[in-house]
Order: C-alpha cells, then structure tokens, then sequence
C-alpha cells in the first residue's frame, strides 16, 4: 500500500552493483529502510544526491508492516539548503547530528515531535545568520524529551551522571549553562567558551550512553571540536 510520507535521510549503503539501501527517519513510519535500485547506474547520474545524509525528502512509500525493508515510488527534494553544504562549521555540525541521530534513531517508531525538532532544526541552522556552535547542544539536550529520558533540569542531568558511576570535575556554573541551552529556543545565543563546551558535549553524550545502548565510538566528534 502507498503512503505519503516525509523524511530525513540519516545514512545510506551500497547495495549490490548499482542500488543503495537508505535510512530516512520518516514522519508517518518513524526509522525505516528502503531499497533505491538503480540509484547508483550512470543512467540516474545526480540521484545519488537525494539520499546524502540529511536531505529533507517528500516520499511517496510502500509500506507492509513487519518487513525489515521498504520500496520508495517516488521521492523529490523538500527543502535544499542553502548554506549548510558550504559552511565548514554548519557542515560540521550537520554531519556529526546525523551520526548521532542515526544511531540513536535506530531503532525509533513513529514520533512527529522528534522529526519536526530535526526537521525545522536544520532549516533554521541553514538560515541562521551569526553564531551556531550550541545549536547541536542545544537540539541533542531539547532532544532527550521526545527520547523518553528528558532530565527535569540540569541538575537532574548532572546528578543522573553522578548517579551512573561516571566522575568528573563539575564547572562552575554549568548547572545554569545547561538550564538556559534547554530553556531557550534553539538558535538563541548563549556565551560558552570553548573548553567548557567541550566539557558540556562530552556530558551531554554521557548523558545519551547511559540511556540507550547504541551510541559508542562517535567518528565526526574528533572533527566537531576541531571546527567548532
């Protein structure tokens, strides 16, 4: 049966000589895999480029519950970005939330809440003018509600750290720091230092391991932190 659906590419593999098998985090169907045949033959030159990672899909879907992989009918471009396929640091930062969303998302169901965060999150960084190195603080910390394990606070997170066996050495002021990056909207400007958002991101991903299990060696971080 098909069903109008809209999606985030978060991954892609080769399949077989000329085809992809794609992750699109759907908005209907929540995290599915799809079969793209053909994508990858020189006859479909510049298709390929539908499935990058976090490419903002209309799709038009077969859908049989129970099946591990699905068919796309028709799939076209919902929103081109602008900025984020050019900017180093927006780039960056969209390549390591896909990372982490397409591990975390692995096994996610249906979950509109979640999908218009990511969704209206990076049509808003590709827009933004000025300073975005919180935004994938901000939008993994307002992710955690929608993932079942939203903290009340930042001292809830940091205690639930604590709480876990993991030590560190707590920053002045960090409790604060982390109210205000999940009070406000996302985009809004928050001064961190450099060296104290490393340390906010590194307890923000604790935060994330502790909760689910499919969130380990993360390959885009040693990049993020180089850039941002």
């Amino acid at each position: 049966m098909l069903h109008h659906t809209e999606g985030i590419v978060l991954g892609s593999l080769k399949y077989k000589e000329s085809s992809l098998i794609v992750n699109v985090f759907t908005s209907v169907f929540g995290m599915q895999s799809y079969v793209v045949n053909g994508v990858r033959s020189s006859k479909s030159q510049g298709k390929t480029a539908l499935f990058q990672p976090l490419t903002l899909l209309d799709m038009v879907v077969y859908y049989k519950p129970q099946r591990d992989l699905h068919r796309i009918a028709e799939a076209k471009l919902k929103y081109a970005y602008q900025q984020i396929p050019f900017d180093p640091v927006k780039r960056a930062i969209a390549l390591f939330m896909t990372e982490i969303f397409g591990k975390v998302l692995r096994d996610e169901a249906e979950n509109l809440g979640l999908f218009h965060l990511i969704k209206d999150g990076f049509i808003q960084l590709d827009h933004q003018v000025g300073p975005v190195g919180n935004f994938h603080l901000q939008i993994l910390l307002k992710a955690t509600s929608f993932l079942g394990f939203g903290p009340a606070d930042g001292s809830d997170l940091l205690h639930q750290l604590q709480e876990s066996g993991i030590h560190f050495s707590l920053r002045t002021k960090e409790q604060d720091v982390l109210d205000r990056l999940m009070a406000e909207p996302l985009g809004a400007t928050i001064p961190v230092k450099y060296a104290f958002k490393k340390d906010l991101l590194e307890h923000i991903l604790k935060f994330y391991q502790i909760h689910t299990d499919t969130l380990r060696e993360i390959k885009s971080l040693e990049i993020l932190k180089n850039i941002s």
